[in-house]
């Protein structure tokens, strides 16, 4: 064997990189809103025993309905997102607070506030089976520096877990 080296031929010609490539491209400006904590879900004492992957599934669907239903009360997102995990009186309530603090602000449901507005975040979510088909739940609510809590309680109306009840404190 001799030591010869083989010529390498490109099949095609290098392209330039750009700044953006492909569909996945990161976006590199700067965050201006501060990072959402993560939500912490404690389970209190459960009246009924449930599958724990079962009861997973519950506590994630009531923290993602609570945070958006608390977005809703402060004007940041349309009432209509939650309009299939509500009971009619629930979304009749949600409704009223929705175009009442849209009024007050003098925007439409879900339209940016300003420059540096007070989003509410959901902190924490504590959550109770009572049956079978029913769990309630209370959570504790950022707006800013401020606190706040939401109360309340779910059960499976129609084949499907439903917001029967529900209270701003």
């Amino acid at each position: 064997m001799s030591n010869q080296h083989a010529q390498v031929i490109p099949l095609r010609t290098p392209a330039p990189v750009t700044s953006v490539q492909g569909s996945l491209a990161l976006d590199l400006t700067p965050r201006t809103a501060p990072p959402r904590p993560r939500l912490r879900s404690t389970r209190t004492f459960d009246l009924v025993a449930v599958a724990t992957a079962e009861r997973s599934h519950v506590d994630a669907f009531v923290g993602r309905y609570l945070q958006a239903v608390v977005e809703i009360a402060a004007g940041d997102r349309p009432v209509s997102q939650v309009l299939r995990h509500s009971v009619p009186e629930v979304y009749a309530d949600l409704s009223g607070r929705s175009m009442a603090i849209t009024a007050a602000l003098g925007t439409a449901s879900g339209q940016v506030r300003g420059p540096h507005p007070a989003r509410p975040v959901v902190i924490g979510v504590r959550t109770a089976m009572v049956r079978g088909d029913a769990v309630e739940a209370s959570a504790h609510v950022r707006y800013g520096r401020r606190s706040r809590a939401v109360a309340a309680r779910f059960e499976v109306v129609r084949d499907r877990w439903q917001c029967v009840a529900i209270q701003f404190g």
